[in-house]
C-alpha cells in the first residue's frame, strides 16, 4: 500500500464540523456514528458476517482472502464510486472504520488506486474518536465547569415556554432536542429517539463547539437524568444539578394555553403529517401515556384526567377546535407536575440566583452574559 496521511486531531474535526465517511456495515454506523457522518461501506452487513465468521473459525488470512472475494471488483466500483463521489462535493472529508485499521486502509488505497483521490483517515478510527468524546463528556467538561462555575440551568414550571427560551439562546444547549424527545411523559416524537451512544456523541460534540465559541455562560433546560429512552451521563448530570438556576415564571393560564398549543395542537398536526387525520392513533398513543403514569397519578386522578380527555375529544370531534383540552391539562399541570416541581425546587432554592417572566429572564441571562464577558480571567 502506499503511503496516505492520517489524523488524530479529533478537536479540530469536531470545530470543524468535517464531513466524514464511515466505511463500517450499516448494523454498525446504526449503533452509534458521528454527527454529519455518512454511511458507506466497504462491506454490507451480511458481506461482514460472513468474513467475521471465517476469522473466528479459519484465521486472519482466511478471512482476508474471503472478505476480497466478496468485495471483487465488479462490487467495489460501485462503492468506490460513492466514496469519490462524496469526496469531490465535500474537500475536506475523513474516513474511518472501526478501529483505524484494514477496512479504512483498503478504501483509502483503493479511492488513490481508482480515482487519484487522497483522503485522510482517522488514526484509531470510530473507537478513537468515541472514547475522545467520552473523556470530554464525563472529565474534560465537568471539569471546566467546576473551575469556573458557569452553566446556570433554566428552570420552571412545566408550559412556562423554558424550551422555547433555550432556542433563542446562541450560548445554549437544547438537551431535548440532542435527545429527540420533550422530556416527559408525553414527550415522545413520532420518529424515534437517538441510541444513547448517538445522543452522547452528540451532546459532547455540541459542548465542545459551544465552549470553544462561547467559554463563558452556557444554559441548559432543567431536565432529569432520563430524558426519554436515553440517559445524561451522571457526571456531566451531576453538574447540572448543582448548577445555578434561573426560574422562569409564568401564570397557570398562560401555562395551559402553551401546553395545549405544543402537547394537544402541534402534537396531533404532526400526527396528522403522518397520515392520522381523524387523531385515533393521536387519541391511543395519549391514553397509553396516561395509563403508563396512572400509579404516580393515583387512580383518582387517573379517572378524571382520562374522562376529561375523552370529554375533550369529543368536544373537539363536534365543534373542531381543542378548547376542552384545557381540563384536563389544568389538572395535570396543577395536580401532578406543579407539586413535583415544587418539591424539586425546595431541594434546589439555595441556587436560585434569579425569577422572573420569561422577558425579565432573557434580560438577566443577557446581563449575566456580559458581566462574565468583562470580568473572565484570561488563562495566562
Amino acid at each position: 500500500m502506499s503511503y496516505l496521511p492520517l489524523t488524530a486531531d479529533f478537536r479540530s474535526i469536531i470545530l470543524g464540523d468535517i464531513p466524514l465517511i464511515d466505511v463500517r456495515a450499516p448494523v454498525e454506523f446504526a449503533r452509534g456514528a458521528f454527527p454529519g457522518a455518512v454511511n458507506l461501506p466497504l462491506m454490507n452487513d451480511e458481506e461482514r458476517r460472513l468474513v467475521g465468521t471465517c476469522y473466528t473459525h479459519e484465521g486472519h488470512e482466511a478471512a482476508v482472502a474471503l472478505g476480497h472475494r466478496l468485495v471483487n471488483a465488479q462490487v467495489r466500483a460501485p462503492r468506490i464510486d460513492a466514496w469519490a463521489q462524496f469526496k469531490r462535493t465535500h474537500e475536506n472529508a475523513l474516513l474511518y472504520c472501526f478501529r483505524g485499521g484494514m477496512r479504512s486502509q483498503i478504501s483509502q488505497q483503493w479511492l488513490f488506486d481508482h480515482h487519484g483521490i487522497v483522503i485522510p483517515r482517522l488514526e484509531g478510527g470510530y473507537k478513537a474518536l468515541r472514547r475522545y468524546l467520552l473523556e470530554q463528556l464525563e472529565q474534560e467538561i465537568p471539569a471546566h465547569f467546576a473551575a469556573r462555575a458557569l452553566p446556570l440551568v433554566l428552570a420552571g414550571r412545566t408550559g412556562t415556554g423554558k424550551t422555547i427560551l433555550i432556542r433563542q439562546m446562541e450560548h445554549a444547549i437544547d438537551l431535548e432536542d440532542i435527545a429527540h424527545h420533550r422530556g416527559s411523559a408525553f414527550g415522545r416524537y413520532l420518529t424515534s429517539q437517538p441510541s444513547q451512544i448517538d445522543f452522547e456523541n452528540r451532546l459532547a460534540w455540541k459542548l465542545i463547539q459551544l465552549l470553544h465559541r462561547q467559554p463563558g455562560q452556557v444554559i441548559f433546560e432543567d431536565e432529569s437524568q432520563a430524558v426519554g429512552a436515553v440517559n445524561i451521563p451522571a457526571p456531566f448530570f451531576e453538574v447540572l444539578k448543582n448548577a445555578a438556576r434561573v426560574v422562569v415564571e409564568s401564570s397557570l393560564e398562560e401555562r395551559i394555553e402553551r401546553t395545549v398549543q405544543e402537547y394537544v395542537t402541534e402534537s396531533q398536526q404532526r400526527y396528522a403529517e403522518s397520515g392520522d387525520l381523524d387523531c385515533q392513533r393521536w387519541k391511543t398513543w395519549m391514553h397509553a401515556n396516561f395509563h403508563r403514569i396512572r400509579k404516580r397519578l393515583g387512580m383518582e386522578r387517573y379517572g378524571r384526567v382520562a374522562e376529561a380527555f375523552d370529554r375533550a375529544m369529543a368536544s373537539q370531534a363536534t365543534i373542531g377546535i381543542p378548547a376542552a383540552h384545557r381540563e384536563w391539562v389544568r389538572i395535570m399541570l396543577s395536580e401532578y407536575y406543579d407539586p413535583m416541581y415544587d418539591y424539586q425546587m425546595e431541594r434546589a432554592a439555595s441556587r436560585v440566583l434569579f425569577r422572573g417572566s420569561a422577558e425579565q429572564v432573557l434580560e438577566f441571562l443577557a446581563m449575566s452574559a456580559q458581566q462574565r464577558h468583562h470580568t473572565r480571567v484570561l488563562p495566562c
